[in-house]
């Protein structure tokens, strides 16, 4: 958001002289309190400035960018997730190809048990299905990354650290688990839900529309 040269000097004025009024911010500006009406407006609804009633304005130091960072590092991935597309590590590598085509995804989790033990791509499918593999007798486990190769999320993630993971790793979705952590085995991943690059698109499609 581009602010206007009086907008910039109301926040200086802030700045300088927090807590004050809008009767105070008009006098040094020499303006009426019906002029800047607009402007106080605008800088409180994007957060730069923050109103209290009979006390004034302060300064609160957030940007729209800010604002918008601290949204989306509130919403947790649990609260975005989509279903996951799982098979088993004994599917084939060709009934994983038509898994993945009809649900239409980029990556298939794949589990032993009901726990997460890998993971398959579109390109991980395709070379198999260009390498001279027997795609109908071969199961996934033989060309699936397995742990601890596996990029995951938790429910309480924020959907900041989800969008970090996917851009770093390159993914385009990523498994969101529970964790068995019972000390007498070792750690289990329950597969409860993906994020994806959709997922978070439309997040940012919807957190615009609403502002």
């Amino acid at each position: 958001m581009k602010l206007s040269d009086r907008q910039e000097k109301i926040i200086e004025i802030v700045k300088e002289n927090e807590p004050i009024t809008s009767e105070a911010i008009a006098k040094r500006l020499k303006l009426t309190r019906a002029t800047l009406r607009p402007d106080l407006s605008i800088l409180t609804m994007s957060g730069i400035l923050d109103a209290r009633p009979k006390v004034g304005y302060f300064y609160s130091g957030k940007s729209d960018i800010n604002i918008f960072r601290d949204k989306i590092e509130s919403i947790k991935v649990g609260e975005i997730k989509s279903l996951p597309t799982v098979v088993d590590e004994e599917t084939s590598v060709y009934d994983a190809i038509v898994t993945l085509f009809i649900d239409d995804v980029g990556s298939i989790f794949v589990t032993s048990d009901g726990y997460l033990t890998g993971i398959i791509s579109r390109k991980d499918l395709l070379k198999s299905a260009i390498g001279g593999v027997d795609i109908e007798k071969v199961p996934v486990a033989v060309i699936m990354s397995r742990m601890p190769n596996i990029v995951y999320l938790e429910e309480k993630e924020s959907v900041l650290e989800a969008a970090v993971k996917i851009i770093e790793h390159e993914f385009d979705s990523l498994p969101i688990v529970e964790i068995n952590t019972d000390s007498t085995e070792d750690k289990k991943f329950k597969v409860v839900g993906k994020i994806s690059k959709t997922n978070i698109t439309k997040l940012f499609v919807d957190l615009g529309i609403e502002n």
